[in-house]
């Protein structure tokens, strides 16, 4: 875990600073403190450059970049705030207790929002998972500047264990990014209660498959290859060692086969991936918004690497060995990224994880 810095009501963990100490964003002295405002405020929180952003108080009107920071805020109690949203869940695509509300908020765009659509919301926030809007579905004209979002009256959060991920320092393999981001994300909202109660569920998850497997020798843990099927076929997209999904599979006891590649994500060739022939392949596909039309993609996906003349042969399609596990819940920072590290173990060490 990282450390803490305390200051007075203050606690700076990583870029989160819930600060009482004057209100402003100088946070690194230990002087007589203004008691916080209620809800834990004035909160400061910092982005993937560690530019800090401080609020004042909670913000009322919200708008996302997509379905999982979407999801976020509705599992901490904070979804009656969110204006609008971009690649917006389908229908059925949360579970049953959240899909409701989701349905209700406005689709601002059905990939990334254009610039002009998203100044002119009239949020006060923009919960920002990607971190650079211009990579994220072309067409859609360039990211706001910071000066623009300024003038619009938008402050800027990231999740910035996806947002930050191609330029992190060193491998994920744990989740303590995507706990401090739900934390953050709860103490800009005045959620933190609930944060804490999603950040302990998550490790309780975690430290159960960590007991069950902790013994086993690392050459005797499984390879494991993430097939990225809706970023195409032609040349395969792998997950490297800086993204979610690599702690998603390093903490379910098994070995990601393109965990020696710094970054995010990075194109390779089949040939890579047969030359590291996975002991098990996760058929990775994004949420189509119903079980009937999810199943129809994996079974897709499935059957592409069947009759592929360079996959047909690895060692995971022989044998069957494939998950069906969608990415959104596996490579987004989320909730459900713990869900997944029991998962996968469930699956490739079913002695040891029931």
């Amino acid at each position: 875990m990282r450390s803490r810095v305390w200051c007075g009501a203050a606690v700076a963990v990583l870029g989160l600073l819930a600060t009482g100490c004057g209100g402003g964003k100088d946070t690194g002295h230990m002087g007589a403190e203004k008691p916080a405002a209620r809800g834990g405020h004035p909160v400061t929180v910092t982005d993937c450059t560690g530019a800090g952003t401080t609020f004042a108080a909670a913000p009322e009107r919200i708008v996302t970049s997509n379905a999982s920071s979407l999801e976020l805020l509705l599992r901490l109690g904070a979804g009656d705030r969110v204006i609008g949203t971009g690649f917006p869940p389908g229908k059925g695509a949360l579970p049953r207790e959240l899909d409701a509300q989701a349905q209700k908020v406005e689709v601002l765009s059905r990939t990334v929002i254009p610039k002009e659509k998203l100044l002119g919301s009239g949020a006060d926030l923009y919960v920002d998972t990607f971190g650079s809007m211009a990579g994220m579905g072309g067409g859609m004209g360039d990211a706001p500047t910071e000066e623009e979002f300024k003038a619009a009256g938008i402050d800027r959060v990231h999740l910035k264990s996806t947002a930050c991920a191609a330029t992190a320092e060193k491998p994920a393999t744990d989740l303590t990014a995507v706990e401090n981001d739900i934390t953050a994300l709860g103490a800009v909202t005045g959620t933190s209660a609930k944060a804490k109660e999603l950040v302990a569920g998550m490790q309780e998850k975690v430290d159960g498959v960590r007991k069950a497997i902790g013994g086993t020798a690392e050459n005797a843990r499984p390879t494991y290859f993430f097939f990225d099927y809706d970023a195409g076929t032609r040349q395969p997209i792998a997950v490297c060692n800086r993204q979610v999904a690599n702690a998603v599979i390093t903490l379910a006891g098994a070995r990601n086969v393109f965990a020696d590649c710094d970054g995010d994500f990075k194109q390779v060739s089949w040939e890579e991936v047969v030359s590291e022939n996975p002991d098990w392949i996760q058929l990775g596909v994004r949420n189509r918004g119903s079980e009937a039309a999810n199943d129809k993609a994996f079974d897709e996906a499935r059957k592409w690497l069947e009759g592929n003349a360079a996959t047909k042969g690895l060692k995971a399609v022989r044998e069957g060995r494939f998950l069906r596990i969608g990415s959104e819940r596996t490579t987004i920072a989320g909730v459900e990224n713990a869900t997944v590290v029991a998962e996968i173990a469930r699956t490739i060490h079913p002695d040891k994880v029931k």
